[in-house]
């Protein structure tokens, strides 16, 4: 949510600025702006994308080698130019931008207005920079003492850039729940949200913790506690490629993460599945084995798609490993009184690693003694950060907002999860366990040929891009697949889809299906083939258009689909990894027909780093 973008150096900062903040716009947002420092501290900034900006400011004066951008998710205030970012204070004298949400603003903008203060827009963040102001005037302090003591009576979530007509050489950044890194170059910083506005210029960052001010200033960076103790930047190397951030030809970037599942999912085994030997090995079990062992339950904590590799991985865990499994949603389980103990293991998958929820999920978790594992595909991330273990999924960067290879390359982590916890707890056998190590490291494989379907469910999508309801079914296994291809399908395309297990259909849905609802039904070949037809049968005899997802070579299902679609056989354990797949087609395909954007669909940002 929300992009942040600064730069201080030698160069033309506007360039870098306005590149940076295309590349921030998966993260989703309404509004762009740039503030720029040349003598005159000058903003400029305009509801809609980063293009309009660029048109906007195209006969400006941006000559500056200090500036900043942002591209901003509205939160408080509508989506406009006055409420876009940055903000200046009452004087036009400070600039701000902002992620994250200051909840105390209300209180503190009535104060201010007392003190004089005018505000022109809507914002929790105009608050913040005017109190900036204040204190410095009440102290006479200079801007980074009176921003670190700022940060004391704001409650909230916050990562900030900071720049001020009266120091013309600096930029002050804070963060504190909101992610933020520095690029380290040659007497120069790049400074955004995330990695990808930076490597095209260095692969060296410093990933700015919670609570931590940075202050750059003649070529240095200053690294200090809200305490003002001074800390030692830790500088590490970006294994982010520039071409991985591009299109590669393809038309939208969903549909070269579709594309690139099978090396995904290959990357997030290599190193940990080895055949020939026989041999698992994840570093982040083995360091926490014996809790692991000894577990009398995990809780698996996630937010959207992460939550339904959560729900993958609690057949996975609970069939493999014999150890009860909860899955919850992390944005409610911080709000309850969850009963943990410190026998209790929490599992958190993010992508980002930068999910506010997960990471105040853990944050509790913690508090109550368990012990927390984290899955996420952002090397130095929060949660990466914040958790006692954990394993990287190595998908390579996800640009579109919609999950699709961070979804299978998390339930390839959780499988090998599953298989190493099962073996070493003994209740996955030694042959079992090589049957489903074969099998993983032919998915790859398996999904390159279920990739071959795309035009035949291009097609397929011609039919259907008019509807304006669809069903999910699936039973198993392929439950959670159903409940994430039915979000894929209305997070892009703006259709109402709804995801069930098959045996809850005659428990409500049913009462939907006629002759104008496609139903999805996922029935690859499995322990509940036989119920799965039956609740075929049932759509069928109520005219239901129906889609079905099928195990190659299947005779029963065709004659009573519409449509079939025909995937490789593999472990009943392993479908997920298969069957989505269709299912992340026929969502793109949908959208693209129906003219939506697919890679920034609307109100919706990439990592949901405010509640």
């Amino acid at each position: 949510m929300c992009g942040i973008v600064a730069y201080i150096g030698h160069r033309e900062a506007c360039p870098i600025i306005l590149k940076g903040l295309h590349r921030l716009e998966y993260r989703g947002y309404d509004s762009a702006g740039v503030a720029l420092l040349n003598g005159e501290l000058n903003v400029f900034k305009k509801k809609g994308k980063v293009a309009d900006l660029e048109a906007f400011i195209a006969d400006k004066n941006v000559h500056a080698h200090v500036g900043m951008g942002h591209t901003r998710w509205a939160t408080h205030g509508e989506p406009n130019d006055v409420n876009a970012h940055p903000h200046y204070s009452t004087s036009e004298r400070i600039a701000i931008i902002h992620n994250g949400i200051i909840e105390n603003y209300a209180a503190l903008k009535q104060h201010l207005q007392h003190q004089g203060h005018v505000f022109h827009s809507d914002t929790d963040t105009e608050v913040f920079v005017n109190l900036i102001e204040e204190i410095q005037k009440q102290n006479s302090c200079s801007l980074e003492e009176a921003v670190r003591l700022a940060l004391h009576e704001v409650v909230g979530a916050y990562a900030i850039v900071v720049i001020s007509k009266d120091a013309p050489n600096q930029l002050i950044a804070a963060r504190k729940g909101s992610p933020l890194v520095i690029g380290v170059g040659q007497e120069e910083f790049f400074l955004a949200s995330d990695a990808t506005p930076i490597i095209e210029y260095t692969n060296e960052v410093v990933y700015v913790n919670d609570y931590e001010i940075a202050v750059i200033r003649d070529g240095k960076l200053d690294l200090r506690s809200k305490e003002d103790v001074v800390q030692t930047p830790y500088i590490q190397k970006l294994e982010l490629e520039l071409d991985s951030i591009e299109k590669g030809g393809y038309e939208h970037f969903m549909l070269k993460e579709i594309f690139e599942q099978p090396k995904s999912i290959l990357d997030s085994m290599r190193g940990r599945l080895e055949l020939e030997a026989g041999h698992l090995n994840m570093g982040g079990v083995r360091a926490f084995e014996q809790k692991f062992l000894n577990a009398q339950r995990i809780i698996i904590v996630a937010c959207g798609t992460s939550w339904h590799a959560g729900l993958v991985a609690e057949y996975l865990l609970e069939d493999l490993a014999r150890i009860p499994v909860e899955v919850e949603y992390a944005s409610e389980f911080r709000y309850r009184n969850p009963v943990l103990s410190e026998r209790d293991i929490v599992i958190a998958i993010s992508q980002s690693g930068e999910t506010a929820d997960t990471l105040a999920a853990i944050e509790l978790a913690k508090s109550k003694g368990a012990t927390i594992f984290g899955i996420c595909n952002v090397v130095g991330s929060s949660i990466a950060r914040a958790t006692d273990a954990g394993a990287y999924t190595h998908a390579g960067p996800e640009i579109g907002v919609a999950s699709t290879k961070a979804f299978t390359a998390q339930v390839t982590v959780l499988t090998l999860l599953a298989m190493i916890v099962g073996h070493r707890r003994g209740t996955l056998s030694d042959q079992k366990l090589r049957e489903l190590m074969m099998e993983l490291h032919t998915i790859p494989q398996k999904v390159e040929k279920a990739l071959e379907l795309d035009t035949e469910i291009r097609q397929i999508s011609e039919i259907f891009k008019d509807a304006t309801n669809f069903l999910y079914l699936g039973r198993g296994y392929n439950f959670p697949v159903a409940l994430e291809g039915a979000l894929k399908l209305k997070e892009i395309s703006y259709i109402h889809a709804e995801g069930y297990p098959a045996a809850e259909m005659k428990h409500g849905p049913i009462a939907l299906i006629d002759e104008n609802m496609p139903v999805v039904v996922i029935a690859t070949k499995d322990s509940s083939y036989e119920k799965i037809v039956s609740n075929i049968q049932e759509v069928k005899a109520r005219k239901g258009r129906i889609i079905a997802v099928v195990t190659e070579g299947d005779t029963t299902i065709p004659p009573m689909a519409e449509f079939v679609v025909e995937v490789p056989y593999t472990s009943e354990a392993l479908t997920p990894l298969v069957s989505v797949i269709p299912l992340q087609l026929l969502s793109y395909h949908i959208a693209v027909l129906r003219g939506c954007n697919v890679d920034q669909p609307r109100n919706l940002a990439k990592s949901v780093t405010v509640e």
